[in-house]
């Protein structure tokens, strides 16, 4: 038995045109799932089919937005035509919006209830809610099925400035505990990997000053990380197969697979 064979599984990975989503769609290609790559940017999720296809491996991207039920709709009927029922959803669409970030000219009383609803709206609402409604009955009613949804270290304990997104991805580990236990008796099971730090699009300007230097911020990660590094995207594959693997976690639901270097671990 090859534990760690998605062949002639469909994965649908929503916000593959970002660099951690990217990654793990490329890593789920590799073990033989055709991918659905999913998200806005056609552009980038034109380049993430093709880096899946240099494995030699069935991909196509479908435009979608994460916080629209209907363009959720539409790509799942695409996706159905072009490769047949989804069995594995990876949710890793989300991001940190600077306008809920705490910072010296911005107090906490002064984030506008409208950002925190917009923070909400993508981390949770599309980061979570609607793909699963969009595409886990099909699983449910088909009896098979692994959503992965992405957490964030700032989830379990809140992380200085970002108190919106720690808010948010706290709400996403609290729904991916609900729906393991809801979906559990369908043989859908729903996991969390939760990433420690790692150099994305969204957090650089906060991690890396202009000329590349890391800030003081970047310092503090490493000195609270004991690996004293950040993450590469890459090293998330390894947990993304796992979890999306019906042989290899056929009975693991409703647990969170930290990605992180240890950083939860540390305390002084």
């Amino acid at each position: 038995m090859k534990l760690f064979d998605l062949s002639g599984e469909v994965a649908v990975v929503i916000g593959a045109t970002g660099a951690l989503g990217g990654a793990i769609a490329e890593g789920l290609g590799q073990a033989g799932a055709k991918v659905a790559v999913l998200g806005r940017n056609a552009e980038r999720g034109e380049a993430c089919v093709k880096q899946i296809h240099k494995h030699h491996s069935h991909a196509k991207f479908f435009a979608a937005d994460a916080v629209s039920r209907e363009s959720l709709h539409h790509a799942h009927e695409e996706i159905q035509k072009a490769f047949g029922a989804p069995t594995i959803l990876v949710n890793a669409a989300g991001g940190n919006d600077p306008k809920v970030t705490v910072t010296a000219e911005r107090s906490f009383e002064q984030i506008a209830v409208a950002d925190w609803v917009a923070n909400f709206d993508l981390n949770l609402v599309g980061g979570v809610l609607l793909p699963c409604q969009e595409f886990g009955p099909g699983m449910a009613a088909r009896g098979k099925g692994s959503i992965i949804n992405i957490g964030s270290a700032s989830a379990n304990i809140p992380l200085s400035r970002v108190v919106t997104y720690s808010a948010a991805k706290a709400a996403v580990i609290s729904v991916t505990l609900f729906l393991a236990r809801e979906w559990a008796p369908k043989n859908v099971r729903v996991n969390a990997i939760t990433p420690g730090f790692f150099p994305a699009e969204q957090n650089r300007r906060l991690l890396f000053n202009e000329d590349g230097t890391p800030t003081a911020r970047a310092a503090a990660i490493l000195g609270h990380t004991p690996m004293a590094r950040f993450g590469k995207s890459e090293e998330l594959i390894g947990a993304a197969i796992f979890l999306a693997s019906s042989k290899a976690s056929s009975f693991v639901t409703g647990t969170e697979i930290r990605v992180d270097g240890g950083f939860l671990s540390q305390t002084i």
